[in-house]
């Protein structure tokens, strides 16, 4: 029987995703059910195993020959567990064993969201042709992963180049972590456009008071929507920079619904980051938006699934 396919599943808050990819990350057959993030566990998994029922149907199903996992986090690669802070119905579950088990017994690879997405943007993406990268998630959170000589660098946990939970700034506001000024605190989405609006800010006729509002001001030159996208920046240099000073990365490549908001996000960053990787051997270090949209996840955990199958020599 051939098998030249990889199932991949990309687990987060709002959806759930699954997919069947080739060899080269060509996604040929999808599958999709929203996330019923506030129900019990059991709720979640069954909207799980409706994705993994969609695809075991396909007539491509019996070519797929393991299957990966990129999932909201933590995770806990080691235990095959997960504990989504925005899924709370699932607290230490036993993912990877209920994936298996509706699976057909497939071998199965676990990696967080923000590595899943490293791993897209490394084989296919932005971080392509780079040995040393990290890239990032900002959106609702900060997330994010390593790629280090030229290998996905997931730690023993899944949840290696984290960014979002360095502190940049020692007396910051508490973040819902535990600890204070986190990279997350001052730079995803929901914590832009609240610096916006505790600033002055007064959003539009249509009452928007997402981040896109934010920028959209911030281009039309509004101040206040300007200082909070430059702290934004400013937080993110600050964790790019020491990331790289601790394991010399040459690029920094970021996603999600914030790097989406373009020069008003990058322009800033780059004067920044010039301000904080000051060693010789940081300077070079650049950043460049993410290239592979929401596909990533998917692509993401088809490679994990990949690189977990020549890691075991199968």
């Amino acid at each position: 029987m051939q098998t030249d396919l990889v199932a991949a599943l990309d687990i987060g808050g709002t959806k759930i995703a699954g997919a069947l990819v080739s060899g080269d990350g060509t996604i040929l057959v999808r599958a999709q059910r929203p996330t019923p993030a506030r129900e019990n566990g059991e709720t979640v998994m069954r909207a799980v195993e409706e994705v993994l029922a969609e695809l075991t149907s396909s007539p491509l199903w019996p070519r797929a020959y393991a299957l990966g996992i990129g999932s909201a986090g933590p995770v806990d690669a080691s235990r095959g567990t997960v504990s989504p802070v925005n899924v709370p119905g699932w607290r230490d579950y036993p993912l990877v064993d209920r994936v298996r088990a509706a699976a057909g017994n497939l071998p199965v690879e676990l990696i967080g969201d923000g590595v899943a997405i490293t791993a897209a943007e490394h084989w296919q993406g932005a971080a392509r042709g780079h040995d040393n990268a990290l890239c990032m998630v900002v959106s609702t959170g900060v997330g994010g992963g390593l790629v280090l000589g030229g290998r996905l660098h997931t730690g023993p946990t899944g949840n290696a180049g984290h960014i979002g939970h360095i502190s940049v700034d020692l007396d910051g506001d508490p973040c819902p972590c535990g600890a204070r000024g986190c990279v997350e605190r001052i730079a995803s989405g929901p914590n832009i456009a609240r610096r916006a609006l505790e600033n002055g800010w007064v959003p539009g006729p249509d009452g928007d008071t997402s981040a896109a509002a934010v920028a959209a001001a911030a281009r039309t030159g509004d101040p206040v929507a300007r200082a909070s996208f430059d702290r934004a920046a400013q937080a993110l240099a600050a964790g790019i920079a020491a990331t790289a000073t601790l394991v010399e990365i040459d690029i920094a490549v970021i996603g999600g619904g914030v790097g989406k908001a373009g020069e008003i996000l990058f322009t800033p960053l780059r004067r920044y980051l010039a301000d904080y990787a000051t060693l010789s051997f940081v300077r070079p270090l650049t950043v460049a938006p993410a290239r592979m949209g929401t596909d990533a996840g998917l692509v993401g955990a088809a490679a994990a699934a990949l690189a977990g199958v020549a890691a075991a020599g199968v």
